[in-house]
């Protein structure tokens, strides 16, 4: 389960941080309020998360795939674009996050 919980929080964080550019700076109600509601459930899963995943695992898990995952948001619906040396560093990010979960042996499996 503490995975499941990870992965909530990480969808958590996605939908909190694409709200909170949505808030226009706390101006605009409802994105704030999604911003914060979504913010605490990140926080929250996470905590459940860490009563089995050690923090650091968490913690980078939880980073890195929120990285790669609000790049992409930013792309499908604001339209960003990510030059050459974004998509290589999210590459990486991605890998790195692999190593922890195949290779760490502080990763609960």
């Amino acid at each position: 389960m503490a995975y499941f919980y990870l992965a909530i929080a990480i969808l958590s964080e996605v939908v909190a941080t694409s709200a909170l550019r949505n808030s226009a700076e706390f101006t605009k109600l409802w994105p704030t309020v999604i911003m914060i509601i979504a913010y605490g459930s990140a926080f929250y899963f996470m905590t459940l998360a860490l009563r089995t995943i050690p923090l650091g695992i968490t913690y980078a898990i939880w980073s890195g795939l929120g990285i790669v995952l609000i790049s992409l948001v930013g792309v499908l619906f604001y339209h960003e674009r990510l030059d050459l040396p974004a998509v290589i560093g999210m590459g990486l990010i991605i890998a790195g996050v692999l190593v922890i979960n195949l290779f760490s042996k502080m990763v609960v499996h």
